[in-house]
């Protein structure tokens, strides 16, 4: 093995499958705060399966940076090796962990990409390079980006505006750029989702999408960006919970050989880290069972099982597959390899002397908060959003024309209490306010509404809508359809703000009549709501500057 690897040799089997393994955490410290109890054990769990089974990673959500910062360095601690702590950060680190940068989605830079190509090119490497940087500094060393399908399919519920754009030569250029910023630091990266997960109109959370492409289209389109990712030398590349008849009959990407071994491997020449996207994900198990799933996706050639539903009972299966024959100790080998030159690449090389023990010797590295939402990185995502902001004012039609009172803020989302972006201080709450407007907020929890006893009010209209894992916005949708159509009808509709899905913004805006101003924003982050409303009430040339109020 390469000098300074770890020698897995002296591990059991268990614990050599276990270092193929990434184990789902809750970010934040303390077991009541656990969010999400199915998915996120108590610490006493993870601890266990850290130090007595050596789990080889876990992935984290939910918390702040400064709790990351400590709970990684915890994680760290009960490992026998050092963890590959990886995090879904697609929009930058604060997308997950309140106080790093949130970025807006790459799809707005996608947007910038079809005027100002170089520019969309600078915002990508910068993006790539301050993700890495902030997730360094609170101990996350695998960014689980860049998201790389062509999102060609706009009912596609789960991908949506994580991707970069519709066109696959501008995907593969911003992929590029993305993994090149990322490379000035030591993390991984992923590419994602193999083979393509743009064009689906199925969510995987929920169920098994089919993708009926030939194999000259995805030459075309799906695979492009995924071969230039590899190109530059991507670290790590993620399966897709889909199936793609073409390529494989029987299996989804993630448990197909010929799709991970032969297409990907051999044919596309990678040799970095395999990676499945969750095994939790329904895709998969409603079909395949926890642990027989496991086994099929190391079968396939996947080198990294990301959350599988029973971690113990997914590594005692795929060891027996191992002691049945059915996978060879050669495979687990070579997975092992893979990992281990990943890991030297993240956490460092040992200490001195030799393979396993100087290994536990590695420390974690100090956390440095300071590195957190530096001005220059808060600079970069103003010009994002500005960049990619489409408004439509016509004449002086801007909300600081005179208006009849009284003035209703009407804000329109999925779900109110689990909201990280509306928060009280939130400018799509404040800027209406300190003008007269009164707010209300409607989500789907909100009863059915009495239009006949709705109270007349000049009302400012903000929906936030974008494609959501584990459930569809074709509810939320018609409900925006159903209110633009009864302010329109009873002239009350000043001005429409919409936050997030293009494609919800294209519908939603093709019959509002010319006069009624409206601006569309990629990003749902309270910078995008500045850019947004501010570009409304006195124009773009002071959006950013208002922006500045809630970044800096």
């Amino acid at each position: 093995m390469a000098s300074g690897l770890p020698d897995w040799s002296n591990l059991s089997l268990a614990e050599q499958v276990a270092q193929m393994i990434v184990v789902r955490a809750s970010g934040h410290l303390f077991d009541h705060q656990i969010e999400y109890p199915v998915w996120e054990p108590p610490a006493a769990v993870i601890q266990h399966w850290l130090q007595d089974w050596v789990v080889g990673g876990v992935i984290l959500l939910g918390g702040t940076a400064a709790e990351i910062g400590l709970r990684t360095q915890q994680l760290q601690s009960w490992a026998k090796y050092p963890l590959l702590i990886c995090a879904d950060i697609e929009e930058g680190v604060g997308q997950r962990f309140a106080g790093a940068t949130w970025f807006p989605p790459p799809m707005a830079i996608g947007e910038v990409a079809q005027r100002d190509l170089d520019l969309a090119l600078q915002q990508a490497e910068a993006m790539g390079a301050a993700t890495a940087q902030e997730a360094l500094a609170i101990g996350i060393n695998w960014v689980l980006a860049p998201v790389v399908d062509v999102n060609n399919n706009p009912q596609n519920p789960v991908i949506n505006i994580r991707a970069w754009s519709d066109k696959p030569e501008i995907v593969s250029q911003l992929t590029t750029a993305f993994i090149h910023g990322a490379q000035q630091h030591p993390v991984l990266t992923a590419a994602k989702h193999f083979p393509g997960h743009g064009d689906t109109a199925t969510d995987s959370h929920l169920d098994l999408p089919v993708i009926e492409h030939d194999r000259m289209r995805l030459n075309q389109v799906e695979l492009q960006p995924f071969q230039q990712a590899i190109a530059n030398q991507v670290d790590a590349v993620m399966t897709a919970h889909l199936r793609l008849p073409v390529l494989d009959p029987d299996r989804p990407a993630t448990l197909s050989k010929p799709i991970l071994t032969g297409l990907l491997r051999q044919e596309m020449g990678f040799e970095g880290l395999i990676v499945t996207d969750a095994l939790v994900m329904g895709a998969i198990t409603d079909r395949y069972g926890a642990n027989e799933a496991a086994v099929l996706a190391v079968e396939a050639g996947a080198d990294v099982l990301m959350m599988p539903v029973d971690p113990i009972g997914a590594i005692q299966a795929i060891c027996a597959a191992v002691e049945s024959g059915r996978i060879s100790q050669a495979q687990i080998t070579t997975s092992l390899e893979r990992i281990g030159r990943a890991k030297q690449k993240v956490c460092g090389l040992p200490v001195a002397g030799d393979s396993s023990h100087a290994w536990e010797a590695v420390m974690a590295p100090p956390i440095q908060l300071e590195q957190m939402a530096q001005p220059e990185t808060l600079a970069t995502v103003r010009n994002i959003l500005a960049a990619s902001l489409r408004l439509h004012c016509p004449k002086t039609g801007n909300l600081d024309r005179p208006t009849q009172p009284p003035l209703r803020n009407l804000i329109l989302l999925d779900d109110a209490l689990n909201c990280t972006f509306l928060h009280r201080q939130a400018p799509a709450i404040v800027m209406p306010s300190k003008v007269g407007y009164t707010l209300q907020v409607i989500d789907s929890t909100t009863p059915p509404i009495d239009w006949d006893a709705m109270e007349r009010s000049t009302t400012l209209l903000q929906l936030f809508i974008r494609g959501n894992p584990f459930r569809s916005s074709a509810t939320l949708i018609q409900r925006a359809e159903q209110w633009l159509d009864f302010l329109l009808n009873t002239k009350q509709l000043q001005a429409v703000v919409i936050y997030g899905s293009p494609y919800a913004a294209e519908q939603l805006t093709a019959h509002l009549p010319a006069e009624i101003p409206y601006a569309f924003s990629y990003g749902q982050l309270p910078a995008a709501q500045a850019v947004a409303l501010e570009a409304l009430l006195q124009g773009m040339d002071s959006a950013i500057e208002s922006a500045k109020e809630f970044t800096d």
